[in-house]
């Protein structure tokens, strides 16, 4: 892994750039994942979930159930909490009766992600793969960020959801760009497996033990990124 160095004024940024050999022309696009990109979102996840469990008079999730729930599709994390649960089929149909509104004031946006997206709105198109389902509408309401995005992709508007790069590929269609054209920001194994099956150069937020175009720990170090290779 190679670190690059850049200047603004008197701040300095870090830049992880790895050797992933993937070729990056002008980003005319920027995808974004939700958890763990946009948002914090552990601590609601870990409740919602939590809430699930106990009602079924279950043990609160380990950490090995909460890392697999942030990345998942919520059936997905439902059937894996209750993979050994003769009650996995009630378990399903009560997730489907529980809002998970209640839980999105406890998820965190990330630092300077609106001003990024604002910098980002001019010259660039921008969009959301994620495996949220029905609530990712309400979480850009409650947060102000309905009005940033030209394309929202969730679990429900694909029916393989990721690490399967349908949903990368939809978008991708969807602006009639290609892959090297975009980058996509993600957090986790699931997001890298996705960005490596659709060849759009994976952005690691937060998350150096991925293999990534290149390693960020703000928005900012990509937004200076842009700025040098518009």
């Amino acid at each position: 892994m190679k670190y690059a160095l850049f200047w603004q004024g008197d701040r300095r940024w870090g830049l992880a750039v790895g050797d992933t050999g993937q070729a990056m022309a002008q980003v005319k696009l920027v995808i974004f994942d939700c958890d763990g990109v946009m948002f914090d979102s552990k601590g609601a996840n870990e409740a919602y979930y939590n809430h699930i469990l106990i009602h079924f008079g279950k043990p609160r999730m380990n950490g090995e159930e909460a890392d697999y729930v942030h990345m998942h599709t919520a059936d997905q994390s439902v059937a894996y909490l209750f993979r050994d649960d003769r009650r996995l089929e009630q378990a399903l149909a009560y997730r489907h009766q529980v809002s998970y509104l209640p839980f999105i004031p406890n998820m965190r946006m990330e630092p300077y992600l609106k001003a990024f997206l604002e910098y980002l709105r001019p010259h660039h198109k921008t969009a959301i793969s994620t495996n949220r389902s029905d609530t990712m509408h309400r979480v850009l309401v409650d947060h102000g960020l309905e009005g940033y995005f030209d394309l929202v992709v969730s679990s429900l508007d694909v029916t393989r959801p990721k690490p399967d790069p349908e949903s990368l590929l939809k978008i991708l269609g969807h602006f009639n760009l290609f892959p090297h054209e975009a980058i996509y920001i993600g957090d986790s194994e699931i997001d890298e497996l996705a960005a490596k099956a659709a060849g759009i150069p994976l952005v690691a937020y937060k998350n150096s033990r991925l293999s990534a175009a290149f390693t960020v720990e703000h928005f900012k170090e990509i937004e200076i990124f842009l700025e040098k290779n518009g």
